[in-house]
């Protein structure tokens, strides 16, 4: 038995709370993330995980060896870390989370420049539009929020951009130029349904702010007509002519300049936005982890900096 892989892989079925998942995250069979599970409980002596056909539960034994054996791999990462370090060589994998937006639009066009650089280095790269909420879980995460948000972690600034209003020509030559927010509770709207989302208001609105006069924001309530998790979804629509969005002033700039997109109240904002490249920990940070932060921040400084018109 390996036993180093047998404890990687129960650490891994109990973090993703299923052999399944743990199976896909692991690139292995389900039989053999089984067997594993079932082979360190052997070599134990002792049952880890009650079985059931609808949940996966640890028994008391398997909760005070999960404590222990958490403790135990990351000494092992740790060592690793050390010895990665101390010899130049960038090699392995990193695990990087982002949003779907900085993974389209930022983060895939300099996949090719990373693997000229860095040809040992492979990425796995996950997508989800809350990655702020699982910054512990990855080597590296990109994270696009408010100003005000505050949280206790190791982050670096990668640029700054707004949250606007946008919408096609094709929709705004139907619906009419909305020239003040109160004209917009008559306009279709493709939300993204996440109530604390930049520049979302309460309920089926947004939450604007002058950009000249900084008064109180100003929520409007609107027609929701479409609404995704997707942003690259609710952005497609808008480019089709579906109604008003919101997106990344950087985002639509092209598209102001050939005409695909206008922008709609432009004496408005729905959010100052902040790019972050956050880590989990200071804490024996990996040659490559170090690496693609310096990366990101020298092609940010190209993207971010450059004047949104």
């Amino acid at each position: 038995m390996d036993r180093l892989l047998s404890m990687q892989v129960f650490e891994k079925v109990v973090a993703e709370g299923g052999f399944a998942s743990a199976a896909r995250a692991l690139d292995l069979s389900p039989a053999v993330v089984s067997r594993l599970v079932s082979d360190l409980e052997e070599h134990l002596d002792t049952r880890l995980i009650q079985r059931t056909t609808r949940k996966l539960a640890l028994t008391e034994s398997g909760i005070v060896y999960l404590h222990m054996l958490r403790r135990i791999l990351q000494e092992i990462n740790d060592a690793e870390v050390v010895a990665q370090n101390s010899s130049g060589v960038l090699a392995g994998t990193l695990h990087l989370l982002t949003t779907p937006l900085l993974a389209s639009y930022f983060l895939a066009p300099l996949a090719a420049l990373w693997r000229e650089q860095h040809p040992e280095v492979m990425l796995e790269v996950s997508v989800d539009p809350f990655s702020h909420l699982r910054v512990e879980e990855f080597d590296l995460t990109l994270m696009a929020v408010e100003e005000d948000y505050d949280a206790d972690t190791v982050a670096r600034v990668l640029g700054r951009t707004e949250s606007i209003l946008c919408a096609a020509p094709r929709y705004l030559n139907r619906a009419g130029m909305p020239e003040h927010p109160g004209d917009l509770h008559v306009h279709d709207y493709l939300k993204f349904p996440w109530k604390k989302a930049p520049g979302q208001g309460n309920g089926h609105g947004i939450r604007l702010t002058h950009v000249m006069t900084y008064t109180e924001p100003v929520d409007v309530e609107m027609r929701v007509v479409l609404q995704s998790l997707s942003f690259d979804v609710l952005f497609r629509a808008a480019l089709a002519g579906a109604g008003l969005c919101l997106l990344s002033r950087h985002l639509a700039q092209p598209y102001f300049r050939d005409g695909a997109l206008v922008h709609v109240l432009p004496q408005w904002r729905a959010s100052s936005l902040v790019i972050y490249a956050a880590l989990p920990t200071r804490k024996l940070v990996p040659a490559r982890v170090v690496a693609m932060l310096d990366f990101l921040s020298t092609a940010a400084q190209q993207v971010f900096s450059t004047a949104p018109y």
